[in-house]
């Protein structure tokens, strides 16, 4: 007996995925109290957020304007730009999504449906193709939309719904799997969405007010609750996430403290998202959703957004939705120097091909960090975040040690640039990045540094002046 029982905990500690040189936590807030934060996620500054599902197939919602500047949420909600609304918008009645769907499909046809044609239309897709693309782009990790809203779930998941037939809302390929394994080999590293605190499949009347129908839909039910832990637990267990992304909050009564436990002690690196509505002193970064912050703050935070209105692929937008290749480095930038990381998502198509629209400005963004990404990556904060010049050029500043890194995001009309409250070693010296770097002429008076920019424009677009031996 003791010597069955010896060895099957042998075998136990072999297949453990915990090493016990590190240390144990307890789902209790005293221990994971105790958790530093991992660094790689300071560092990262850009990821990649993959939405793609079964509303991918349809792939179709009124691109209306965005959600920071929308003011009616009733007409929002009607008009959802979310395409991965797509279930929610098309049981509001007269919405567009409606009658778009009985237009094409008919009026009885099952959203649950479209689980045979993103099947069939993903046979020759493969997650290598998607991963050496995220390399291109400069991204540091990935997030995958494992379950969203519909409930569909991306992964061939044994945890059984009460309410729905699995195999119907299961998906039988292992996509978070494949994802997974083709960005690790990259270097990059991997993250799991998952939506814990809305799930149509359980909560089945249309939200038609944001406020306050999105909080309210969350399922209270026990049922609900052992649904989701038992996702996460799975979750952790399978592909021990670098990146838990909770969204739309997470049942009360969840074991929220035991996910977090378990999830640091299958993966000591991985960091967790603030969206679950309770204990955010254990959490690691907040999320702004199309949202760029004012200012520079010491608690970490992530802007998520897509390269248009959608995060799911939305057939209907075009080029007047899409950031351009510009804004989106701007805006990259823009956040770093604020203490932020850019998780910019991807909408594939149902057959696993990004949109050109998405895709130039992507591409076009690595592009630009091959040559200036120095002051982008492994940066911090510095003292102030920006400076707006006479002439309305913007700057952005970044620190690395004795490194400033000073990005411009048009060319100033006046060459001799101050940057005031800067003092710098007798060594200091100015070095204007491209693609053969070039020295710059550099003063310091009264506590402030002078540069003296060519009078060539050194850009078209954003540029970098990377000044060393600063000494504060």
């Amino acid at each position: 007996m003791y010597k069955r029982l010896l060895s099957l905990f042998i075998v136990w500690i072999l297949s453990s995925p915990i090493s016990f040189a590190q240390k144990i936590f307890l789902p209790t807030k005293e221990s994971l109290a105790t958790r530093p934060v991992p660094p790689w996620f300071g560092n990262a500054k850009l990821g990649i957020f993959i939405h793609w599902g079964l509303y991918s197939v349809p792939a179709w919602a009124t691109p209306t304007t965005t959600p920071d500047k929308v003011k009616d949420w009733r007409f929002f909600y009607k008009n959802n730009p979310y395409a991965e609304w797509y279930l929610n918008t098309l049981k509001i009645a007269g919405s567009p999504t409606q009658a778009h769907h009985k237009e094409v499909y008919g009026a009885g046809y099952d959203y649950y449906n479209f689980a045979d044609t993103l099947s069939q239309n993903t046979k020759n897709w493969s997650a290598d193709s998607w991963a050496s693309i995220f390399q291109d782009i400069g991204a540091r990790y990935v997030v995958f939309t494992t379950k969203h809203h519909d409930g569909y779930v991306m992964y061939p998941s044994k945890v059984n719904n009460p309410f729905f037939d699995s195999k119907a809302i299961t998906s039988k390929r292992d996509f978070v799997g494949e994802v997974a394994s083709a960005v690790r080999k990259k270097g990059l590293k991997f993250g799991v969405y998952y939506s814990g605190g809305l799930d149509w499949t359980f909560y089945r009347s249309p939200i038609t007010n944001l406020w306050p129908d999105l909080f309210k839909s969350i399922p209270k039910s026990v049922g609900y609750t052992a649904y989701a832990d038992a996702h996460y637990f799975e979750l952790i267990h399978r592909y021990a996430p670098d990146v838990l992304w909770n969204d739309v909050n997470y049942p009360e009564n969840g074991d929220v403290l035991g996910i977090f436990a378990e999830a640091i002690n299958a993966n000591p690196d991985v960091v967790i998202n603030d969206r679950w509505q309770q204990h955010k002193d254990l959490t690691n970064f907040s999320t702004p959703e199309y949202v760029v912050l004012d200012s520079s703050t010491k608690y970490k935070w992530e802007s998520c957004r897509g390269i248009g209105y959608s995060f799911g692929y939305n057939q209907v937008e075009t080029s007047k939705q899409f950031l351009s290749s510009g804004q989106l480095i701007n805006m990259l930038v823009d956040i770093v120097s604020k203490n932020g990381n850019l998780l910019i998502n991807i909408g594939p198509k149902s057959d696993g091909s990004i949109p050109e629209g998405q895709l130039k400005p992507l591409l076009d963004l690595g592009k630009w960090l091959k040559q200036n990404g120095e002051g982008i990556f492994d940066t911090s904060p510095w003292r102030r975040a920006s400076l707006v010049l006479q002439d309305k050029t913007e700057l952005r500043f970044t620190r690395k040690a004795d490194v400033l890194y000073i990005y411009f995001f048009s060319n100033p009309k006046n060459k001799n640039i101050i940057i005031p409250d800067c003092k710098l070693s007798n060594d200091a010296k100015a070095v204007l990045v491209g693609e053969k770097n070039e020295d710059i002429k550099l003063l310091t008076s009264n506590g402030s540094v002078q540069l003296r920019l060519p009078e060539k424009n050194p850009s078209s677009g954003t540029f970098l002046v990377k000044l060393t031996g600063v000494i504060d």
